[in-house]
């Protein structure tokens, strides 16, 4: 049996739903006898304080104060001042304790990171071995994800798209050491979509009006109500369906609230592809999660909000394909989706093809593939860290 383990940590969701899909893709092709996957939320179990508060400080952090995460996120994202301020946390906590244990309760034949801030100081602790287990990172990011995701070091690296290659070959990465293979989304995704009216009729949504799919975040944050008022001010002319999530507050507002427009509003739901095979249009955040999903599905994006830096480019990736539009206020998405109703189900169709256009269902299918090819491979020799110690001395001579 063959033994993956997967890197992660729960900074957002997205790290975790690829994980997730990536395990099941691999549990689905050689069984479960074949192959065991161990999935790690690094930071929570193996990290000393303040570090193991990261899943928690996080989303606080993206959601109360944008502008404190987009400085920490601009001075951090510099290739030499990632790697000194990755390795000065690193000794200053002994960070290397709780890599060493984990690696001790957890085997394995392939490590694989999906959480950037994983790589380097897991990589440091690596080539002090004799012989290591291989190393993958498989990048969460569409396009502008943080530098710390680059290491020259790794055996593979498997990107989303083509701007997040170049974004690797900037940054120091060797072409032969990545592939583009989209994002991995649950393979429970794409199994889940049916056509429009099936999902329509089980859900009891109307058949004869346009769907707009607002979704803001299992939490339900952000400007909800307020975007709802302002598309029911502009148009009547589609039904408006609500994801609050666990936001309760939002949905006891939402439902007791008199529309022009029809409101069906839902708490945190677990049937996310059939709603989206149901809408034809999506008002989301610039998740690369949803964004992929989107897109398989055929639903162009009015994307309402990006965290700064990591999902800048999540935003121009969609709008430079004519998949979608970016609207950072509730005025701006009314505007859009008015636009594009009086525009008729021609123009809805087309951009439907577009989103279709930047669609990788199969991608979870070619990362557990690569993923099981690596898994079957002896272990790592390391250079003799004299002898790579003095190569890295040359490299930086030359430069």
């Amino acid at each position: 049996m063959k033994r993956i383990l997967i890197l992660m940590s729960d900074t957002g969701g997205g790290h975790r739903a690829a994980a997730e899909a990536i395990e099941e893709a691999l549990y689905r092709l050689y069984g479960r006898e074949q192959v065991f996957v161990d999935i790690v939320d690094v930071f929570r179990h193996y990290s000393p304080y303040p570090i193991n508060k990261f899943p928690e400080i996080y989303p606080w952090l993206v959601n109360n104060s944008k502008r404190s995460y987009a400085l920490i996120f601009k001075m951090s994202n510099k290739g030499g001042r990632a790697r000194a301020l990755t390795r000065g946390v690193y000794f200053a906590l002994g960070i290397e304790r709780g890599f060493k244990r984990l690696l001790r309760e957890h085997p394995a034949d392939l490590i694989v990171s999906v959480h950037p801030l994983v790589n380097r100081p897991m990589l440091d602790m690596l080539y002090k071995l004799e012989q290591r287990p291989a190393f993958m990172t498989v990048v969460t990011d569409l396009v502008s994800g943080h530098v710390a995701w680059w290491d020259a070091r790794v055996d593979r690296c498997l990107v989303p798209t083509q701007p997040a290659f170049d974004a690797g070959l900037q940054n120091g990465m060797r072409a032969e050491q990545m592939r583009v293979t989209g994002l991995p989304v649950h393979p429970h995704f794409a199994e889940a979509l049916t056509d429009k009216a099936s999902a329509r009729k089980e859900l009891g949504w109307a058949i004869d009006r346009p769907a707009v799919l607002m979704v803001y975040g299992g939490d339900g944050m952000g400007p909800v109500y307020q975007t709802v008022q302002a598309i029911n001010a502009r148009t009547a002319q589609c039904q408006l369906i609500v994801v609050a999530g666990r936001n309760k507050a939002l949905k006891e507002k939402l439902d007791t609230t008199a529309w022009n427009t029809p409101v069906i509003a839902y708490p945190f739901v677990t049937n996310m592809p059939r709603l989206m095979a149901a809408a034809d249009v999506l008002v989301t955040k610039a998740g690369p999660a949803t964004i992929s999903e989107a897109c398989i599905a055929g639903l162009p994006l009015i994307i309402s909000d990006a965290i700064p830096g990591q999902e800048e480019g999540n935003v121009t990736y969609v709008t430079d394909n004519d998949a979608g539009v970016f609207a950072p206020t509730p005025e701006q998405v009314a505007e859009a989706v008015s636009s594009w109703l009086a525009k008729g189900p021609g123009e809805l169709q087309r951009l439907a093809e577009r989103a279709r256009h930047l669609a990788r269902p199969e991608a979870v299918w070619d990362i557990a593939g690569e993923i099981w090819d690596y898994a079957q491979r002896p272990l790592v020799q390391n250079p003799p860290r004299k002898r790579l110690f003095r190569r890295r001395v040359r490299r930086r001579g030359n430069r």
